[in-house]
């Protein structure tokens, strides 16, 4: 009985495989690993623990992957033009908890984006902000829903005197106004914090924004949206050594201990990947997903923020309430192979959260298996083919993703060289 279940376990991750590469994947957080990446799942260091930094380990045996973490530590350093990086963090919202147990105190004030205006959960109440404060107010937004009103936040602050404003988003088309509000918060003294989740691969290919540079006094961020690794976290900042030292203690022992050395490794080699190809990559991500919008509104889908040019990240929005809302827009694609998520929109009450009139699409994992501008005409027409005209489309689907089998923007090819029986 037991072989049976184990059987079975190996069959459901088989056809979880296969499936899932016949379908268009259009989450926005979600990517595809390069086949070097996933090499590297599975090895010793899966098996291994660490705790602390490199060199000043509580565990013997671990001169391996100090170097590779040190490394990497540098690498990310690097491309992000800071001088300080925690790499130890599990996942985006684990690196959060280290920044904000660190940063904010019981009855502190912090301003971060609403639930309709694309804030994420760990920056709310109900996540990880709502440990150590009941004082969450959000930002007010501009008529548009997609924008932060930087004049009424500026008059929010004046009165308020927030501890910290939290930016970012699920629901990031834009950037987010640093500069505008760099100056305040300088003056009072207020922290700002930006959530790169989402647009962390952007910003290291150079096509989004530089939070750090624009004023930020930390970023963190998840390294498997738009970012090339395997499911991670990061932390980001140039402060001080004195006020770095809250942010190593938050990140060990106070929301980690072992961090997960096998997928630690996997982040390093793709972290070389993003340096040498995050460019042309994030590039064609913002090319593909302003394509898809303009393909989709083409098809006379309500697209958001069309006069902003859709987006200038990863992801689209649409308002598909007249198909019955995004829950049952999302349903009836995944039937059809193709897979995104519904999504609570700016100019919704809270109470939709469960039933949206939206639906988020994020290109950035269809970018990365070689689709460019015209394969999202493609999608557009799948998706309108379906929803509007109400036919099947999943075989239409997968014929077409045969195609795009093959990661790109990797060292794949160096891979097959090295693997290679006839190599000397």
């Amino acid at each position: 009985m037991l072989e049976k279940y184990v059987r079975n376990l190996y069959e459901s991750v088989r056809k979880q495989n296969e499936w899932r590469g016949r379908t268009v994947n259009l989450i926005a957080s979600e990517n595809v690993m390069s086949h070097t990446v996933r090499r590297l799942a599975g090895s010793d260091f899966a098996h291994r623990y660490a705790e602390g930094h490199p060199g000043e380990r509580y565990y013997q045996g671990t001169e391996f992957v100090d170097k590779i973490e040190s490394d990497l530590r540098n690498d990310i350093k690097t491309l992000f033009r800071c001088s300080h990086a925690d790499v130890r963090p599990i996942s985006g919202t684990n690196a959060n908890e280290a920044v904000f147990s660190s940063f904010i105190a019981n009855g502190d004030i912090v301003m971060v984006n609403s639930t309709p205006g694309g804030g994420h959960i760990s920056h709310h109440l109900a996540g990880s902000v709502g440990k150590f404060t009941k004082n969450v107010i959000d930002f007010p937004l501009s008529r548009d829903g997609f924008h932060i009103d930087i004049e009424r936040t500026k008059e929010l602050i004046h009165v308020c005197r927030p501890r910290m404003l939290i930016f970012g988003k699920s629901l990031f088309l834009f950037p987010e106004p640093l500069r505008e509000l760099r100056d305040i918060c300088s003056e009072y003294r207020i922290k700002m914090v930006y959530d790169a989740a989402h647009v962390l691969g952007l910003i290291a290919g150079g096509m989004f924004q530089d939070p750090i540079g624009e004023g930020a006094f930390i970023v963190t961020g998840s390294t498997h949206k738009t970012y090339f690794g395997t499911q991670r976290g990061i932390i980001l900042s140039n402060m001080g050594n004195t006020e770095w030292q809250k942010v190593d203690k938050g990140a060990f022992p106070g929301s980690s201990s072992n961090h997960h050395l096998d997928t630690l490794v996997g982040l390093a080699v793709a972290t070389q990947e993003i340096i040498s190809f995050g460019k042309e990559y994030s590039n064609q991500v913002v090319k593909n997903a302003k394509a898809l919008g303009r393909a989709m509104k083409h098809k006379k889908f309500n697209v958001v923020a069309e006069e902003f040019g859709f987006t200038e990240s990863h992801q689209i929005a649409a308002d598909v309430k007249e198909y019955g809302g995004g829950k049952m827009v999302a349903n009836l694609l995944k039937e059809n192979d193709i897979i995104l998520n519904m999504n609570i929109l700016p100019h919704e009450p809270l109470r939709n959260v469960a039933n949206p009139d939206g639906i988020r699409i994020g290109v950035q994992e269809m970018t990365r298996v070689g689709m460019k501008e015209e394969e999202m005409e493609q999608i557009a027409d799948f998706i309108a083919f379906c929803i509007q005209k109400g036919k099947e489309v999943r075989e239409r689907v997968n014929k077409f993703r045969e195609n795009f089998e093959t990661v790109k923007y990797s060292f794949d090819e160096l891979l097959s060289e090295l693997e290679s029986p006839n190599r000397l």
